[in-house]
């Protein structure tokens, strides 16, 4: 019941046209992944899923208010058509709010670190759909500067936020705000090219998450422990790594190379060049887990409790296909 709703809802912000309808499927989906969230009943679980709640239902009670202003002031409902500068502001806002652009960040790695790996893939890769249809078709109506600031602040917030972590899934989670400042800057030029950002950002990030989810990591520690267990996965994780970071010649090189040919196109050097070095802080963070899984050899007094080798019982499917996807598709362009 759960996930076909968390389907509806996603499903239903695509295919309407007005704000209302727009508005019940982000709630949909907001109460179809909480009681997911807070499957293990684990007291941390139980307050990243409360943390989460907050955030979603401020953000859909702003968008329900900003929808109703435009309606009331223009009397139309329909989602291209936004034509008062306060509402689109306000729906902008709520929407950045929904997928954790910066400066409204601040709970998605304090909610990411909470949850378990597979609730994390689904928050980091389902829960950005809707609210990003919903930003691409009302970005023409939105101030271009306004854009551009989010867009540049969720990388740098995203490149210094996760220099310093040691989990993993916050350094995720700074990953995935970086790569939502990367679709955003790029909008208001090329919307098509935010599309291909977000579909290679979603093949990396579950090709991450399931290799963690394979090898139950959750600090780097741990991550130094797993080559004498799969000495393949480990290289294959390091290169997924190394894709996020956006080195060619992985698929993750594609979409930066292509948004700063569109920014360089559209004659805005500065921000091309702002943000290419803030690609180089997200690289940093990446290039230390790969240091950690395939540099260094964990001492005898391990810190982390020696995992038992069993044979693992999760499928592999679908960690080779986003494995595969995440290392290979750079010839696409």
């Amino acid at each position: 019941t759960l996930l076909s709703s968390l389907g509806l809802g996603t499903t239903l912000t695509f295919a309407s046209s007005h704000w209302l309808l727009a508005w019940m499927g982000l709630e949909i989906n907001t109460l179809a992944i909480i009681p997911l969230m807070a499957q293990h009943h684990h007291p941390r679980a139980v307050e990243a899923t409360t943390k989460y709640f907050l955030t979603q239902a401020t953000a859909a009670a702003m968008i329900l208010f900003a929808s109703t202003t435009n309606a009331w002031i223009t009397g139309a409902w329909d989602m291209n058509n936004v034509s008062n500068p306060i509402a689109s502001t306000m729906i902008i806002t709520a929407l950045a709010l929904k997928i954790g652009l910066a400066p409204m960040h601040f709970w998605m790695p304090e909610v990411l670190q909470g949850l378990d790996l597979l609730t994390g893939l689904v928050l980091s890769t389902w829960q950005k759909l809707a609210p990003l249809a919903l930003i691409i078709q009302t970005a023409q109506a939105i101030d271009p500067l306004l854009l551009t600031t989010l867009g540049l602040m969720s990388t740098l917030v995203g490149g210094w936020g996760g220099l310093n972590q040691t989990q993993l899934r916050k350094i995720l989670a700074y990953s995935s705000i970086a790569h939502m400042g990367w679709m955003i800057i790029v909008l208001q030029y090329a919307p098509q090219l935010t599309l291909l950002a977000l579909l290679m950002y979603i093949f990396m990030t579950s090709a991450a998450f399931l290799t963690l989810k394979t090898s139950s990591a959750t600090k780097i520690g741990t991550l130094a422990t797993v080559w004498s267990k799969s000495p393949i996965l480990t290289t294959t994780t390091a290169l997924v790594l190394l894709s996020l970071g956006g080195l060619p010649p992985l698929t993750g090189f594609m979409p930066k190379w292509l948004i700063l040919q569109e920014l360089a196109k559209q004659s805005l050097p500065l921000i091309a060049t702002i943000m290419a070095l803030a690609a180089l802080l997200s690289l940093y963070f990446y290039l230390r887990l790969c240091y950690a899984m395939t540099l260094t050899i964990s001492p005898n007094t391990t810190t982390s409790t020696t995992p038992w080798r069993v044979q693992t019982t999760q499928a592999s499917f679908p960690l080779a296909l986003a494995t595969v996807m995440a290392l290979g598709l750079l010839p696409v362009t």
